[in-house]
């Protein structure tokens, strides 16, 4: 700025990886209701009477919770046409 205040200021601001207040109570909030979610996912998972993509999609959700999620292949290509494979592991629920 010209009369020398404003702009960035290094050091200012919520550090990277810094939670919210207001996303600290969310979570806390939520996590009240784990149980009933997994009873409900596991009721809609195993009722015949539910859509199939319904039961799959509460299986996925099951899974992804206990194991993490799946590994995922990303293909593409470079700046310069090379081609790039990148791999991602196995993710844990906290991920």
């Amino acid at each position: 700025m010209a009369n020398g205040h404003g702009g960035a200021r290094s050091g200012a601001g919520r550090k990277s990886g810094a939670v919210s207040q207001a996303k600290k109570a969310i979570s806390e909030d939520a996590k009240k209701y784990g149980a009933d979610a997994l009873s409900a996912l596991s009721e809609i998972m195993r009722d015949v009477e539910q859509p199939a993509s319904a039961r799959v999609s509460a299986a996925v959700a099951l899974l992804d919770r206990g194991h993490g999620k799946p590994s995922q292949t990303v293909l593409g290509s470079g700046d310069e046409g090379e081609h790039i494979i990148k791999a991602y592991g196995w993710l844990s629920p906290q991920e």
